[in-house]
Formats: C-alpha cells, sequence, structure tokens
C-alpha cells in the first residue's frame, strides 16, 4: 500500500459517489475531506528514530509493533531486580521499558501510516478498523469497504464522509443514517435512495431538502450540487 495505490483507491469511490475522476492530490483530499478525521499522526520509534505512526501520542515515547516483538524475541522485556530508593528511581526503571507500540496491524495486508487495524485489507492512515477493505483517512469503520474520510459506520461501500450509518452506498455527507444509497447530505434518514439534503425522513426517492421531485428535475439540480462539492 503506497500514496499511488490510496489515490487509485480514491478516484474509484469518487466515480461511484460523483462519477467523476478525483482532481485531488492526497493532502487535498486531507484537507478538504477529512479535516476532522481522528487519524494517526506520525511520530518517531524512540530507539531506532523510523518514522511510525500512532493513533495515540500523548506517552511521547513509541515503540514500532515490529521493534516491540523483534526485543520480545531476542533479549525479552524483563529486567533483573534493582534496588528501588525513591519514587523517582522506580519511574527512572519504567521508562526504560514504557514505550507506546505503533502501527499495531492484525492479520491484515497492505496497511500503512495506520494504527489499531484488525483484518483488513488495502488501509491507508487509518484507525481503529476491522473487516475492511480500500479505505483512506478512515476511523471506527467495520466490515466496509472504499470509504474515504468516514468514521464509526458499517457495512457500507464507495462512501465519503459517513458518519455513524450503516448500509450505505455511493453517498457522500451521510450522517447516522441506516440503507442510504446515492445520496449525498443526509442525516438521521432511513431507506432513502437519490436524496439530498434531507433530514429525519424514510423510505424516499428524489428527495431534496425533505421536498419531493421528479425524477428529472432531481438529476438536473444533482448535477449542480457535484459540481458545487467538487469546485467549492
Amino acid at each position: 500500500m503506497n500514496d499511488n495505490k490510496a489515490i487509485e483507491i480514491i478516484n474509484k469511490i469518487f466515480i461511484n459517489v460523483f462519477d467523476k475522476n478525483n482532481p485531488y492530490s492526497l493532502d487535498k483530499i486531507l484537507e478538504k475531506f477529512a479535516f476532522d478525521i481522528k487519524l494517526p499522526k506520525q511520530v518517531n520509534d524512540s530507539i531506532t528514530n523510523e518514522v511510525t505512526w500512532a493513533d495515540s501520542i500523548s506517552s511521547g515515547r513509541f515503540i514500532t509493533l515490529e521493534n516491540m516483538e523483534k526485543r520480545d524475541t531476542t533479549s525479552g522485556w524483563m529486567l533483573e531486580k534493582k534496588d528501588i530508593n525513591s519514587l523517582q528511581d522506580l519511574i527512572n526503571i519504567w521508562n526504560t521499558i514504557n514505550y507506546t507500540t505503533t502501527e499495531r496491524v492484525y492479520d491484515s495486508i497492505n496497511v500503512t501510516k495506520s494504527d489499531t487495524i484488525y483484518g483488513c485489507q488495502y488501509v491507508y492512515r487509518s484507525t481503529d478498523c476491522s473487516n475492511c477493505k480500500n479505505i483512506v483517512f478512515c476511523d471506527s469503520c467495520v466490515n466496509s469497504e472504499f470509504l474515504l474520510a468516514s468514521q464509526r459506520s458499517n457495512t457500507s461501500a464507495f462512501c465519503i464522509r459517513t458518519d455513524d450509518s450503516k448500509d450505505c452506498s455511493n453517498s457522500y455527507n451521510v450522517i447516522c443514517s441506516n440503507k442510504v444509497s446515492n445520496s449525498f447530505f443526509i442525516q438521521d434518514c432511513f431507506d432513502l435512495h437519490e436524496c439530498m439534503f434531507c433530514s429525519h425522513i424514510a423510505n424516499k426517492r428524489f428527495c431534496i431538502a425533505n421536498m419531493q421531485f421528479e425524477e428529472q428535475e432531481y438529476f438536473a439540480i444533482k448535477k449542480m450540487i457535484i459540481e458545487w462539492i467538487l469546485n467549492s
């Protein structure tokens, strides 16, 4: 997994959501779509000084999962008993072994710049995700694929900025909703298809701002909204 693969994944998501190719760099994607997502931060391994990624940086002392396991199988982590004459003595000894483990990736392949990833494939700078494929800039997503800048969502695919939602597809900016497809700017809704700027409604098609439109006029407005999203 590298920057080029991340861009490839993002492009597939854009085509499914906006029917357009992604015009942005990774940095611009991060700025425009993932600005508020909790993502791993770049730090340095405190022993080797190599760059690594952590979802918690409060300790200030880090070790990659690979380096932690390497020490575990060589010299080990147990220490010889020493005299402790003060609290400072204890803290000094503790500091020789107390590192936050970074890039914790388990049963996963092709993962980069990520931390706490379980059973995933093709993950780029994401955290606390499990059983996902092809995700970029995501936090706490499960059983999903082709997600960008999404968080706390489940069983969704080809979505951008999907938060606290489930069973969504081909959609942008969906919050606290279920079974939403081909829709933009949806909050607290259920079973919507081809809707935009809707809140607190269910079982609707071709609605904009909770108003019913004809299919043809709906798609004319949707075209304008896509241009506004991508060019604003």
